[in-house]
């Protein structure tokens, strides 16, 4: 008598509140059973899910695979459900996440004029402020909630310095940006009355910066997005206002989710977070270095990559994709793959071959990703150093993650730390 095959393991249910806690078990699933499959997502919309490491790095470089939501071939439920609530009636579209060569290239290439590595190196020094200052906001309290009082406003406040948005006007992009990352936890139409309000306000601060360069201008991203030509090419209104608004809208809630779900691993693995902060307190910054490369790849801040839809009928993973079907490269997944990672669900800080997906491949790789980076690498040493008993103050069952279908992060972190004494600095203790 034959041993009957074992039953196979149930289908994992997707996108539920359940799953978004934990979702890497259902992403071996699916690496395992159904490596590119398609699902009905919340939103009603039908897509394409790669998750194997190979299928991803090829999906995200795959030229058939457009940026342009013009080649979804959408039913009518799915109108208007595959990208920015509001930025296509904000006119926000043409901006990096939604075109493809030869437009992207041009415009790729205009604002990495202004968006150098030198200007992010150079903006160190003001992000190791902004950290000094947030932390002193709560270091006397013993306690706080790392998300809303450190996470969230550092990457505000940095890109909004960057950008040259002015200090008495941050607060506003702080609310915007907060009805953004809410998702689904605010108000009905909350996200596109943000976008539009901040497409209003951007329209005006490039024309006051427009006015202000026939007098030299000053050196913010956004004077430098003005000022970039290439053989006499520059960027439009529009697209200096797109580029502004997807570095915020991109760049700030990776960030929040990189300095949250990285200080989440790192309380619940106390040997590695140990051994960080000694290698922090003995002035190496070589396991920082690797470290946030592997917080990256062990539970990022961008769980499924931006939208692509397939131009022509391909095949991929053994399925066969439609000409306008969305495709949806989760990341998540590809990043646990172990054909790629040894042990990909052990944390390890100082593991070597990392060649994790956390900020995409091929050309739309992440712009923003040198700045992620500076501001994840200052908030956790700081935080480490700082508050050197850090732990947290809620059981990791009662954490809740935020809805939403691209991003990856917490709602609240409550920690508890030794309270430390207030720094004065040198222009007031709180300044931002």
């Amino acid at each position: 008598m034959h041993d009957q095959p074992p039953p196979p393991t149930p289908q994992p249910e997707l996108f539920t509140w359940e799953f978004a806690s934990d979702p890497y078990p259902a992403y071996a699933w699916l690496r395992r059973h159904a490596p590119v499959t398609k699902r009905r997502l919340p939103s009603g919309v039908e897509a394409w899910l790669v998750t194997r490491y190979a299928d991803a790095r090829q999906a995200l470089a795959d030229p058939r695979l457009s940026k342009n939501p013009a080649h979804h071939d959408e039913p009518a439920h799915a109108k208007g459900k595959t990208g920015i609530p509001g930025e296509r009636k904000a006119e926000l579209m043409t901006h990096l996440l939604n075109i493809d060569p030869p437009d992207h290239t041009r415009l790729r290439r205009l604002v990495a004029k202004a968006f150098t590595p030198r200007r992010v190196a150079e903006f160190a020094p003001r992000v190791q402020e902004l950290t000094d200052r947030l932390i002193d906001g709560f270091a006397e309290k013993g306690e706080a909630d790392l998300i809303h009082e450190f996470a969230f406003p550092l990457p505000i406040y940095a890109i909004c310095d960057m950008l040259g948005v002015p200090r008495e006007d941050q607060d506003d992009f702080r609310d915007w940006a907060g009805m953004m990352i809410r998702h689904g936890g605010g108000p009905r139409g909350g996200v596109a009355r943000s976008v539009k309000k901040m497409r209003g306000y951007l329209a005006d601060l490039i024309h006051r910066k427009r006015e202000s360069l026939r007098d030299g201008g000053g050196d913010d991203l956004i004077s430098g997005l003005i000022r970039a030509s290439d053989h006499g090419e520059h960027l439009t209104e529009n697209e200096v206002a797109a580029m502004a608004f997807i570095l915020l809208f991109a760049g700030f809630e990776t960030t929040v989710n990189l300095i949250g779900n990285g200080t989440y691993a790192l309380l619940t693995h106390p040997a590695q977070r140990e051994r960080l902060q000694h290698s922090l307190a003995a002035g190496d910054t070589g396991l920082l270095a690797t470290g946030v490369e592997e917080l990256l790849r062990f539970d990022g801040p961008v769980e499924l990559a931006t939208w692509r839809f397939a131009t022509e009928p391909l095949r991929m993973g053994g399925q066969d994709i439609a000409a306008g079907d969305p495709v949806l490269v989760v990341l998540a997944a590809a990043d646990r793959d172990p054909e790629r990672f040894a042990e990909p669900d052990v944390l390890d800080l100082a593991r070597r071959d990392n060649q994790h997906l956390g900020y995409g491949h091929g050309i739309h790789y992440c712009l923003g990703a040198p700045l992620a980076r500076l501001e994840g690498r200052t908030a956790l040493a700081t935080l480490l150093r700082r508050l050197p008993d850090l732990q947290l103050d809620a059981a990791p069952e009662e954490l809740r993650w935020r809805g939403g279908l691209i991003m990856r992060g917490l709602r609240t972190l409550p920690v508890r730390f030794t309270p430390a004494p207030r720094v004065t600095r040198p222009d007031g203790p709180s300044t931002m």
